[in-house]
């Protein structure tokens, strides 16, 4: 007699992004993504997506930041990471993204990714007010310590 389903162990998953800063004009912003969730709703995060197979975390960070932006980045500091499970076509995953702070290089900003709906330069003031997860606000609280650093 068979017994009770067994619960499979959750899908690992590796993702890599970041907070890209410009600065213009003495103010300092950051490119933000806006994609809608299951209600409809406007939730705005940073950057990220799928490390692929040969890339390393940096690669793959620079990699999406540029394709959901649009806006080439240069790394200057790890923010470090944020872990999270969610369920999808009925599998528990369990997510790990990488996140690194880089500086604006080139690009123009752009929604052109289809996974995304909206991108803005959003200034670093208003940051923890405008992202919709707990784990990027507090990477951002860092990368504000890191950048106040510097100048």
């Amino acid at each position: 007699m068979p017994g009770p389903p067994r619960p499979r162990r959750p899908a690992d998953e590796t993702s890599a992004g970041g907070l890209v800063v410009r600065t213009q004009d003495g103010a300092a912003a950051a490119a933000l993504i806006g994609r809608l969730d299951r209600r409809g709703r406007l939730r705005w995060s940073l950057p990220k997506g799928h490390v692929e197979a040969g890339e390393t975390h940096e690669q793959a960070a620079i990699r999406e930041v540029e394709e959901e932006t649009g806006i080439s980045g240069r790394i200057t500091a790890r923010l470090g990471s944020v872990d999270y499970t969610f369920v999808a076509q009925g599998r528990r995953i369990h997510k790990r993204v990488h996140h690194y702070l880089m500086e604006a290089v080139g690009g123009e900003l752009s929604d052109a990714d289809i996974e995304v709906t909206e991108v803005a330069w959003v200034p670093l003031a208003d940051l923890s007010s405008r992202l919709a997860y707990a784990g990027e606000r507090r990477l951002v609280r860092r990368a504000v310590e890191l950048l106040a650093d510097t100048a």
